[in-house]
């Protein structure tokens, strides 16, 4: 079957601009990599964005295969170039149809990013807990609070703050231009992997933006139904370096000799990347099932409603953990296979084991997981608290 032309783009910048790379990548560079400039003359930047913001318009299920390719030559590239779907979803959704013409369209036009503020320090995965407040003042919305991690916040145009409603249980999501008066970067976060992304720790002091930049609907589900689609992609990257791992492996022993004869023709050896290969194609069908599933709904003309009612995907949360878990697995094997050789900074297998952890961490530990899964799926509703 004919690969589709945008997919061929993407497997060319892979091999132009990623493969060989590792050494440049993986380090903590200024922000954005020019590299990031050079996927924008693709044309493919924000490829899911709606074709009337000037986007692509590519479902969830079109974008399985290109986050895989992309991440297959490097995560950290992959997370930076994705991870603005969580925060567009929930604009696309949920925002005025004024602010999404003005923050979606300047984002395709530009070949922008954007950023989500949710986690903090205190409150953890608890997201509930989060202590960030918003108060309305006039026709003005006032936020005040700390947020810990954000990806591509320092350079993005803008950001969809999570904030609780002062004096109220309710929350609020809110769009926060990047320029806006009190929006302060307080420092990167030195990650062991994904190098190539960038991610923050932010302040707000009396951050002042119009009311009407508020999201409609509950600012922490709003941030489930966002997370559907980043957390699929996040599995994909998992599927992405573990195809790395495997023609890693296959290329290592091609020249690695054992007892007379070459690697590959071992038996321990072909058993493995048999296991391998078959963990691999299970972790693909596996992306591809939960982002067709997002993609249904996210075609419905009642999309929005559907989101809501949902809220977080089960396919969503089990795919991540499934993806997260055998990749781990699968990394460990590919790393004993190097040997000593593997242990060390000049062997991309180090580089990509590193960058496998990222997918049982970001974005809700399975920790975190398992119990919303165990909450929301197994428990019988009429149990649930």
């Amino acid at each position: 079957m004919r690969q589709p032309e945008h997919l061929r783009t993407v497997k060319d910048f892979v091999r132009s601009e990623l493969i060989g790379q590792h050494a440049e990548l993986d380090t903590l560079a200024d922000m954005p990599l020019p590299l990031y400039k050079r996927f924008a003359d693709t044309g493919l930047t924000n490829w899911w964005l709606p074709t009337e913001y000037g986007g692509q318009g590519l479902t969830l299920e079109q974008s399985v295969p290109i986050v895989s390719e992309l991440a297959y030559g490097d995560a950290g590239v992959a997370f930076t170039l994705f991870i603005s779907v969580l925060t567009t979803s929930m604009l696309t959704w949920y925002a005025s149809d004024e602010l999404k013409r003005r923050y979606l369209s300047r984002l395709t036009a530009e070949h922008g990013f954007c950023a989500t503020l949710g986690s903090e320090h205190a409150a953890g995965s608890e997201l509930a807990r989060i202590t960030t407040t918003v108060r309305r003042d006039g026709d003005d919305l006032v936020l005040n609070g700390h947020k810990a991690f954000s990806t591509n916040t320092d350079f993005g145009q803008f950001m969809v703050v999570i904030a609780r409603v002062e004096g109220s249980s309710d929350f609020l999501a809110v769009v926060v231009p990047r320029d806006t008066p009190g929006v302060t970067v307080d420092k990167r976060w030195d990650v062991i992997g994904l190098r190539a992304s960038a991610t923050y720790q932010v302040s707000l002091a009396d951050c002042r933006v119009p009311a009407a930049n508020a999201l409609k609907g509950h600012g922490l589900r709003l941030l489930e139904i966002g997370l559907n689609a980043s957390r699929i992609l996040i599995a994909t990257t998992g599927l992405g370096i573990a195809r790395r791992l495997r023609d890693e492996c296959m290329d290592y022993a091609r020249d690695k000799s054992i007892k007379g004869a070459p690697l590959a023709t071992n038996p321990v050896f072909a058993a493995k990347l048999g296991q391998m290969e078959m963990q691999i194609e299970v972790m693909t069908n596996q992306c591809l099932a939960a982002a067709r599933e997002y993609t249904a709904i996210a075609s419905r003309p009642d999309a929005a409603e559907e989101f809501l009612r949902q809220g977080t995907l089960k396919s969503a949360l089990t795919t991540k953990m499934f993806c997260g878990q055998t990749g781990w697995q699968l990394a460990t094997v590919a790393s004993e296979m190097f040997g000593g050789y593997g242990y060390t900074n000049e062997a991309v297998v180090g580089k990509l084991v590193r960058d496998m952890r990222y997918v049982s961490i970001v974005e809700g530990g399975d920790d975190v997981l398992r119990d919303l899964v165990f909450t929301r799926y197994v428990v019988p509703v009429g149990k649930r608290s």
